[in-house]
């Protein structure tokens, strides 16, 4: 039927529909699964004395994120004081990119090497119930995954278990053994999330006894979200991992950058950013070190610029650390962020960091004019002239480079992992997760920053 001025009525948009009313479907399911699988919970209380079992959950312990990278040094600090173990979700490939911490054991829930009976090649094909349908890794999770990570969790429960993904945290905070000690770590921030997937956050994270937060602002956002919980909200960075002795000189005529090549990094704006400096600075490069489903699309917009030779798309490399030593400038050109440590990394090996000013991690990192140069979020044109006046200004580059060196010691993994083992020896099993931790439970270490949302 027309309206009154004679335009067509709109056709409902059927996928959209479809596609709404399929995860409203999988909410109902994964509550009820939820509820079901409560009751499985166990307790186990150390004996006084005992290095705490310590459980750290990665989605997939091989993969090349910078989050993996910096779970994986954390928990080799881990180990010196407890028995760390690190579960592998999924293994989706024989062999890990980084190297995994010799004194931490690495085991799989669901080895996608290991042979599969029917009942388990049955539930493979079937989407998962522990994992939100919008948080990202539900793609890569089936009921088989679920169940095998719930084997992991209950075989023999861990006294401290440490989750590192929304999903993860979830499912940690729903169905962790009961008197196991709970820690999810955020790396992103709340505003970060769908709406949906905000709300079961704010439903679940109060079973938490810690909730580890990056920055600032993301502690604040949760602290207001989850007011009145008895979550402990504690803020501590990211760590960075060991570098070089032999910091970038500055004198290499290379801009570098690196990520995921996916639409929140930015890539699309660098490369336009770059575009007026290829043209006044012909012998400068600008390299970027990374692998994702843009590759394409930014291989093209290269070539539509007329840059091919003067930005360079590299691939992954096992050496970023080797490849700032032979850079001046680093560049991040992300639309939003957690807490990049690839701008820790940068800073530590002496190069000026050119960022947006996005939320949440840059603007933490990143001392304008001090150590490194903030410009406006999506701001091409701002992003072209902080890198230009980098470029043509080699005093500026390294007064900011050598300015960056001594910000980048802050973040020593001896400093904050030191931390991370003060709050974990704090901890102490709790017979009901949905309780406030007693007192006394939760060490008062004066570095950390702790908040209580009681």
């Amino acid at each position: 039927m027309d309206d009154p001025k004679g335009r067509p009525e709109p056709r409902p948009r059927r996928p959209r529909l479809r596609r709404r009313l399929r995860r409203g479907a999988h909410r109902a399911l994964r509550r009820a699964a939820l509820s079901a699988l409560r009751p499985l919970r166990r307790r186990r209380v150390p004996p006084p004395g005992e290095r705490l079992r310590v459980r750290v959950l990665l989605q997939n312990a091989h993969g090349t994120g910078g989050t993996i990278r910096t779970v994986l040094n954390l928990c080799g600090h881990l180990a010196r004081d407890h028995d760390v173990e690190i579960v592998s979700v999924i293994r989706r490939s024989r062999k890990p990119f980084f190297a995994v911490p010799p004194d931490a054991a690495l085991t799989y829930a669901d080895d996608r090497f290991a042979p599969k009976g029917r009942t388990a090649r049955l539930l493979a094909r079937l989407p998962s119930l522990l994992v939100p349908a919008e948080e990202a890794s539900f793609r890569l999770m089936s009921l088989w995954s679920d169940v095998c990570l719930l084997r992991a969790i209950h075989r023999s429960p861990a006294d401290v278990l440490i989750a590192t993904r929304p999903s993860l945290v979830l499912v940690a905070a729903e169905l962790a053994p009961a008197g196991t000690a709970t820690i999810g770590q955020d790396h992103m921030s709340l505003e970060a999330y769908q709406p949906s997937l905000r709300r079961q956050i704010v439903r679940a994270y109060p079973r938490l006894t810690v909730l580890s937060v990056l920055t600032e602002p993301a502690r604040a956002g949760y602290e207001a979200a989850l007011a009145g919980s008895g979550v402990r909200i504690v803020k501590i960075p990211n760590a960075a991992p060991a570098l070089p002795d032999r910091t970038s000189t500055r004198e290499h005529k290379v801009v570098l950058a690196a990520g995921r090549l996916v639409l929140n990094k930015g890539f699309d704006l660098l490369i336009r950013a770059y575009a007026p400096i290829a043209a006044g600075h012909p012998d400068w490069r600008l390299r970027i070190f990374g692998s994702g489903a843009r590759r394409d699309r930014l291989r093209a917009l290269i070539a539509e610029l007329g840059l091919t030779g003067r930005v360079e798309l590299c691939g992954l490399t096992r050496d970023l650390h080797g490849e700032m030593a032979r850079a001046s400038v680093y560049a991040l050109s992300s639309r939003r962020e957690g807490m990049p440590m690839v701008i820790i990394e940068a800073m530590g090996m002496g190069l000026p960091v050119v960022s947006f000013d996005c939320p949440f991690g840059p603007p933490e990192l990143i001392e304008h004019g001090r150590d490194g140069l903030l410009v406006p979020t999506g701001d091409v044109a701002a992003l072209t002239a902080a890198l230009r006046e980098l470029i043509e200004d080699p005093a500026l580059r390294d007064r900011l480079g050598e300015e960056a060196v001594r910000s980048a010691r802050a973040y020593d993994l001896a400093h904050i992992g030191a931390r991370w083992s003060r709050l974990i020896s704090g901890l102490r099993p709790a017979a009901d997760r949905g309780a406030a931790p007693p007192p006394g439970e939760i060490s008062e270490d004066p570095d950390l920053s702790v908040s209580g949302s009681g």
